[in-house]
Formats: C-alpha cells, structure tokens, sequence
C-alpha cells in the first residue's frame, strides 16, 4: 500500500493507519447495505419527528476528528433540505460539556447526533447528559464503531434514541482516525440528506478506489522535500474538511511539523503570515463555480508570492490554469454532474492528507500508528454537575 510492503508497513508501525485509510471505500460500501437494510427503522425515526414537531434543531458532536466530521457535514445539509423540518449545527462536546447554556435551547426539539469511535469518550457521555437534562424534547442519533460503548448501551430500550452501528472495520485501531472519519459522514448524510445520497457515496466510492492506487506517488513526490509547516486551505465545507487535513498532519507527525488551517478567502487576512519557506500549502479545489472563483484567487497569490512556499492543490478535474500555478496537482478527473458536491469531493480529498501526514510521520521515523506515547488520561477528565 502506497509503495510500502506489507512486511515494512508491521516493522514501521504503520500497518493499522496503512490498512484504514486504504479501506475507505470498502467500508462506505458495507456502510451503504447496512443503511439500506435499516432504512425502514431510520424512515420511522425520522418521520416522528417531522410528524411531532414542525422545527428541530440537529446538532452534530463529537471531539477533535468527530467534531470535524459534524463541520464538514453541516453546510451541505442546510443546503440540501431547505425545505425540511430541520436545522443542522456543529457543536462540539467540549463545549457543550464546558459551557452549556451557551449553546443549549430549552424549548426547541433537538436532537443530538454523536460521532464517536470507541462511545467511551468522558466528553460524549457527559455531552449526552447534559443536553437531555436541559432540552425539554431531547433526542439522539448516536453513529458509533463501537456497539459496547457507553453510548451505544445507553441508547437500548429508548424509543426516543437511535443507534447506527459502523462495520466492524471502521472502528480505526490505529491512533488517529481515519475510516471512522469518512465512514460516519457517510452515515448522517445518508440518514438525514433529502437528496438522493446513494448515487453520492457510489460516485465517492468509483473516485477513491482510482485514488488510492496513485496517492502514494503523488505523496512521495510532494515528500522528496521537507517541511516545518503546513497549511490546509478550502472554502465552504472544504475549508471545514481542511481542520481534519491540519490535525492528521499534527498527529501523526507527533506535532514537529506544525499544521493549520483556514478558509482560502480568510487566509490572507493574517493566517498567511505563517508561511515562509518551508512551507507546504494543500489547497481543495471546490467544484462550484462560484465559491472557485475565490480558490483561484488566492491560488494566484500565492503562487506569485515569492516566499519560497509550495503549492499542492487537490482538485475534481484537470485543469490548465491551475497546473500552471501550483507545484503539485492532485486530480480526481470527475466529470461535474449532478451526484458530484462539494461533500463528494470531501470524503475523497481527505485521502490526500490522511496519507501525506502519515508517511512524513514514517520520513521522520515515527511509528504512525502510535506516534506519540504522551495521552490525555480519561482519568483527569472530571465531569461537574450543573449544580455545581
């Protein structure tokens, strides 16, 4: 995988973050039939909503990876239903957790969609807790890897609950999430999009699988120089999936290359003062026609910045004008059609960076799947009461 033997892989430590993020499509596949056959269980769930309530707030959460999965997924949604009964927003754990009445409506239906790995995170638990003490009409959606997860078993016997367990693969060994990622936004976009979805995901599919056989040569290439910083940059949505890109980066590099992010329209308003040259710009290339007009733009800038920085840009087509300003071009040739957005695009983009992170982690003999034996003790999390 990525022009690394299997054998190599187990003695780098790379083998788990190697397999998963090669996974992908597989495991959106074996997501799409699991949908299909509960399609008639995720129908009903929905359909009592809308029957008893003519607005309801949908917040997605979850912590780092999985609150990014909910910042990604949140444009398209609002976009795509305009004529639904619901409102989606991304808020994370945290700050549910920390700062509750901030965020938290009383009187307004709100369902609670949790994105977690394992479900035994002490912010999901405690995020769930609290939004139900505070919400008069609460409900959950919680997408899980795990079935024995503290999340997972909190939702039996509740018909106000709904649980949607991933494929066994998806619950990522390795330390950084990769599949679990990409597989739960496939999951809240199937559940809650009222466009046809499974023609997306097929489309988002066909494209990975010819991106996977040719990710590791465009990332060796882009890694045949070093870098102390990187900066992922994209608009809409795409500037929400370039947080996820910047945290792979700063994971599995064990943070000694430093990796940020911003929409390509805000990065010149301060953020760019980062860049000097040592510097790797990942720039996603948005496929509507409009909001491209503004990656163009900055694209321009900087490559007529004379900094010394390089430019790796991730786009859905070929195309001339951007070959000649950027120093590294990574093209899904997709034919623009109605199955391809803005959120298509996203699940296959993510692969760039997921392996550029993984195999600078390798280049600067770190083990990917464990690049750093310092953790945040569960048992230092203390969860307050709000009487508190």
């Amino acid at each position: 995988m990525f022009n690394l033997a299997e054998q190599d892989l187990e003695k780098l430590g790379a083998v788990h973050t190697a397999s998963e993020i090669d996974q992908q499509p597989h495991v959106w596949r074996k997501m799409l039939t699991t949908l299909a056959e509960q399609k008639d269980t995720h129908q009903r769930f929905i359909q009592q909503l809308k029957e008893k309530h003519a607005h309801v707030r949908v917040i997605f959460t979850g912590a780092g990876t999985s609150a990014f999965a909910g910042d990604t997924l949140t444009p398209e949604l609002n976009q795509s239903t305009t004529e639904s009964t619901f409102t989606f927003e991304s808020i994370a754990t945290t700050d549910i957790v920390s700062n509750p009445y901030a965020y938290l409506k009383a009187h307004v239906p709100t369902v609670l969609v949790s994105f977690a790995r394992s479900g035994n995170s002490p912010e999901s638990v405690a995020a769930v807790n609290v939004t139900e003490s505070i919400i008069d009409d609460f409900y959950q959606v919680v997408i899980t890897c795990n079935s024995e997860g503290q999340l997972a078993v909190n939702t039996k016997g509740d018909d106000k609950s709904l649980l949607i367990l991933t494929p066994p693969e998806a619950h990522d060994k390795s330390f950084a999430m990769t599949s679990s990622f990409t597989t739960m936004m496939v999951t809240a976009y199937s559940l809650f999009s009222e466009t046809e979805t499974e023609a997306v995901i097929e489309q988002s599919i066909k494209q990975a699988e010819q991106l996977l056989d040719v990710v590791g040569d465009y990332v060796d290439v882009v890694l045949e120089q070093s870098y102390e910083r990187m900066v992922f940059l994209g608009s809409g949505l795409l500037g929400q999936l370039a947080h996820e890109g910047a945290l792979k980066v700063l994971e599995l590099t064990a943070g000694k290359v430093a990796a940020t992010y911003e929409t390509s329209l805000g990065f010149r308003h301060g953020p760019k003062s980062i860049l000097n040259d040592q510097s790797l710009v990942v720039m996603f290339m948005s496929q509507d026609s409009y909001t491209r007009q503004y990656d163009r733009d900055l694209l321009n800038e900087l490559a007529n910045d004379n900094s010394g920085i390089k430019i790796a840009v991730v786009d859905y087509q070929h195309d001339d004008w951007v070959s000649e300003r950027a120093d590294f071009v990574i093209h899904l040739d997709v034919e623009k059609g109605p199955e391809v957005n803005d959120f298509s695009l996203a699940l296959v983009y993510i692969i760039f960076p997921q392996v550029l992170a993984m195999k600078n982690s390798l280049k600067l003999s770190i083990t990917p799947d464990n690049p750093s034996l310092v953790a945040l003790s569960i048992a230092s999390f203390r969860c307050y009461h709000l009487s508190d």
